[in-house]
């Protein structure tokens, strides 16, 4: 049970650790969800970007992303850390662990489905979830 449970929180790190440093390293990362942003928006980036006044929004943007991509690789450590098999012995970490990942994971999936929901970023969201009821499950049965 231990060993499921902390194979299903590696997973969630390293995909936090894996988004965050695509959203730091690629040139136009609001282009990674480029449908759900549109619809969003309301309209395609080429008509953002050509409007004058908008001229300095795409670097506005990847500082955005990559201070984003940051924090979720940042959180991504964080769940490693704290997901290892020394820190999984002790049942308040445990407990801890599974508070925080699912208010995110959560939170995460409820606003995708508000804001953006043709956006992949969604199936990401129910997988996370998905593994998240697991590792809650197996929670249960660790003595």
């Amino acid at each position: 049970m231990k060993k499921i449970f902390k194979i299903s929180y590696l997973v969630i790190a390293i995909t936090l650790v894996l988004l965050g440093l695509r959203w730091m390293i690629v040139d136009e990362p609001w282009m990674l969800d480029k449908v759900a942003n549109e619809e969003r928006l309301g309209m395609t980036f080429d008509e953002l970007f050509q409007n004058d006044i908008n001229k300095t929004l795409p670097d506005y943007l990847k500082q955005i992303y990559r201070f984003f991509g940051l924090w979720v690789m940042i959180i991504g450590f964080f769940v490693l850390g704290l997901s290892s098999s020394f820190m999984i012995e002790i049942k308040k970490i445990r407990i801890i662990l599974l508070a925080c990942v699912g208010l995110m994971c959560y939170s995460g999936l409820m606003l995708a489905l508000i804001w953006i929901p043709k956006s992949p970023f969604v199936y990401l969201g129910c997988s996370m979830v998905a593994i998240h009821v697991l590792t809650f499950y197996l929670h249960t049965k660790i003595s």
